[in-house]
Parts: C-alpha cells; sequence; structure tokens
C-alpha cells in the first residue's frame, strides 16, 4: 500500500499551461479561450496558451505532437495543466506517454470529458492526484456559491479537507452564440436540480477514495493498466473507492453495456459507492438512463447517487481523483467533504 501524492499548492503569480491534448478551439471560440485566461490571469496566475488550443478539427495535430505539447506543459514551469476543453481522441495519447515523467514533479492535472481519458491513468499508474471539473473553456462561468472553482481546491495544501452542497439549479437550455452566454449564476443555472439515490432513500453516506471520469471516455481504458481501478484500490485506497462517472450523450443501450463492461472489468469490487452525474442523453426503447444505471448496479448492495453535479450539464462540481470524501444525502440535499490525505 502506498500514499496518494498531492501536487504542491497553486500560489499567485504560477503558471497556468494550456496544452491541446484532444481537440482545439476553432478561431469562432478564440473570444471564449481569451476571456478564460485573462479571467484566470486576473486572480494572479500567469496563463501559457499552447499553439494547438488555437487549431480547430478533430485534433489539432498528430497524436506525437499532441503527446510532445502535454510532456512539454508537465515538464515546464506551470503548476497547473489546463487544457481547454475535452474532445474525442485523447486515448491515442495514452499508451506512449511516459506517466512516472508526468508525476516526477507533480502539478495540477485539470479537465473533464475527454480530459479524463488522461486523469484517470495517471492517478491509476503513479498515485498522484488530479482535478476532475474544470476546463480553461469553463472559466467565465461564475459557479454556484455552494461550490469551490479548481483554483480554490488546487491552492489548499496537503492535510487540508473542504466542503461542497449540491447544487440548487442546473442549466437546462441549449447552447447558443458565446456574445450571449449569459456569465453570472443566477442566470446560467435555471432549472431545479437534486441528487436522488437509486432507491429514492432519504438519507444515504459512503466514504472512500475517488476515482471516474466521463463513462465514454474511461470506459476504454477498462482492462488495462490505465483503468485498473480494482488495482488503484489495492494500492492506494484502503478505505474503498468512490466511482463517479457521467454520461455525454450515449444512449441508455450503450450505457448499460459500458457500465456491465465496467462491472467485470472489478471497478466495482472495492466500491463503497457510485455516483453518477446527470445527464441529458436519451433514452431507448423505453430504457432510461437511469434504467441502464439501474440494471448494471442496481444489485451491488451499495448506494449510488444519481443526477450529481458533474458532467455534460453544468454546473461542473471540482473533484480530486485520490482524495478521500464522505458524501451524504439527506431529504434531497447532499454535502461531499473531501480531505487531502495521503
Amino acid at each position: 500500500m502506498t500514499n496518494v501524492r498531492y501536487p504542491r499548492a497553486l500560489s499567485p503569480g504560477d503558471q497556468i499551461s494550456v496544452p491541446a491534448p484532444s481537440m482545439g478551439v476553432p478561431a469562432d471560440m478564440h473570444p471564449r479561450l481569451d476571456r478564460g485566461a485573462h479571467d484566470l490571469e486576473a486572480r494572479g496566475f500567469t496563463v501559457a496558451v499552447g499553439e494547438l488550443a488555437r487549431r480547430a478539427g478533430l485534433v489539432p495535430a498528430p497524436a506525437t505532437e499532441r503527446r510532445s505539447e502535454l510532456s512539454a506543459a508537465f515538464a515546464g514551469p506551470a503548476r497547473a495543466i489546463l487544457p481547454p476543453w475535452g474532445g474525442e481522441l485523447a486515448v491515442e495519447l495514452v499508451e506512449d506517454l511516459d506517466w512516472s515523467a508526468l508525476a516526477a514533479d507533480p502539478k495540477w492535472f485539470v479537465g473533464w470529458s475527454d480530459i479524463a481519458t488522461l486523469l484517470m491513468p495517471l492517478t491509476i499508474t503513479t498515485g498522484v492526484a488530479t482535478l476532475h471539473g474544470a476546463n480553461l473553456m469553463d472559466e467565465p462561468w461564475e459557479l454556484p456559491k455552494e461550490f469551490r472553482r479548481w483554483t480554490e481546491v488546487a491552492s489548499m495544501s496537503v492535510g487540508t479537507s473542504f466542503t461542497q452542497s449540491s447544487a440548487p439549479r442546473r442549466r437546462s437550455r441549449p447552447w447558443g452564440a458565446w456574445a450571449d452566454e449569459p456569465l453570472t449564476r443566477d442566470a446560467a443555472y435555471e432549472a431545479i436540480t437534486t441528487w436522488r439515490t437509486l432507491g429514492n432513500d432519504r438519507t444515504t453516506r459512503m466514504r472512500g477514495r475517488l476515482i471516474g471520469g466521463c463513462l465514454e471516455t474511461v470506459s476504454l481504458l477498462a482492462g488495462s493498466p490505465f483503468g485498473d481501478v480494482s488495482g488503484f484500490a489495492e494500492r492506494h485506497a484502503p478505505e474503498g473507492v468512490i466511482v463517479y462517472l457521467e454520461v455525454a450523450g450515449a444512449e441508455a443501450s450503450t450505457v448499460l453495456r459500458m457500465l456491465w463492461s465496467l462491472r467485470l472489468a472489478g471497478w466495482f469490487t472495492h466500491a463503497k459507492g457510485v455516483l453518477i452525474g446527470r445527464t441529458t442523453a436519451p433514452a431507448v426503447d423505453g430504457l432510461t438512463q437511469r434504467d441502464a444505471v439501474e440494471r448494471a448496479l442496481g444489485d451491488l448492495g451499495i448506494p449510488v447517487i444519481v443526477d450529481f453535479d458533474i458532467g455534460h450539464q453544468p454546473p461542473q462540481m471540482p473533484l480530486v481523483n485520490g482524495a478521500l470524501a464522505e458524501i451524504e444525502l439527506i431529504e434531497g440535499r447532499g454535502r461531499i467533504t473531501q480531505h487531502l490525505v495521503p
């Protein structure tokens, strides 16, 4: 059993590097990219936006070039690595990345969606904590007062604990033009939301080390050393794990198959609970997204919370892969405390 390691606390004046290991940003979205960088600089950080971050397309460059840019960001002076957003093909980098080199001087690796394809292997293979729940393109939005910004979390020292509560509202409307987007919390999130359990329990609790990400991307890692959740638990989580997953857009039958693949790969063997992010992904032939979770995980004998505050329907709550978490849900209101302990 070895300890989870945490990057050094982020401080004002530190550099944040913005490589694009998955997808870059098209020209019409550069104003949003620039606004995100400006907002971080206004909080006292310096921001180095990589060349690939401003390139459009399914990927901004071949895998070798994206891998080199990401590795250089970890080897450079930055104290946090924050891709612009997710994408589709981060998995192309996984096999040939030197994970030990990335972990030699631990830095906060931050992101979600397809970036979870890289966060999870870093934590699983090296024991270095990573931070799920933000990217540069998310910076302009005000978060619910119940949440912490990722920069706040990354600025905490080892041994620190912090608590977040469930968001009262979520976004439900379609994405519009960037110039028309409301950015304040009162305008950005307009639909009532609440956490629930599969069994509609009034009260539930769970405790364990957090690990997870976007279902469509992290499920690709199951059965490989980069997605060995059971091995991570045995090496780093004597308390057991809390697996969190969110669905980007896969229909319910695909979600059911992916969850079963994770179950067969041992992802829930050491699980003390499961968190499922809310989603607008479709049902299929009468099978809802909740039905898919129920059929795959409902008989595990552990609590499963659905409509958790992660995923492609903002707001996105920061979660630290590797942190020891305590979660409770009482009468529809949820609370999570994360302990940044080895």
